[in-house]
């Protein structure tokens, strides 16, 4: 079992930045892919950001390339989505969400097995 702990959320006005964590307990975090999603109200919970279980490939939805940067440390059981140039429409809660299937880095929320409770992000105009 894993269990995830994001955090970092918050108001921010448009243009601004934010940095949400997600801290993972378990000794294979390592192993695992590790997936960013945001569910905004009414609206299905989608992908924002994905990154390997090395780091070393990432990859993003359209709406956030070149905005949003994921990055993790292995040591520190963690992974982080920078958030940058923030926009009204970015705001929603923020899920981190763990695969387990070594070797692949899924961009589909249905491929990811564990997910943290969220952090509600709010981008004022």
């Amino acid at each position: 079992q894993v269990q995830l702990v994001e955090s970092g959320g918050g108001l921010v006005q448009a243009g601004g930045s934010l940095r949400l964590s997600c801290a993972a307990s378990g000794r294979t975090f390592s192993n695992y892919a590790m997936g960013w999603f945001r569910q905004a109200p009414g609206k299905e919970r989608e992908f924002v950001a994905a990154i390997s279980w090395s780091g070393g490939n990432t990859y993003y939805a359209d709406s956030v390339k070149g905005r949003f940067t994921i990055s993790r440390d292995n040591a520190k059981n963690t992974v982080y989505l920078q958030m940058n140039s923030l926009k009204p429409e970015d705001t929603a809660v923020y899920y981190c969400a763990a695969d387990r299937s070594y070797g692949r880095t899924p961009v589909l929320k249905n491929e990811y097995d564990y997910w943290g409770q969220g952090t509600q992000v709010t981008v004022s105009s």
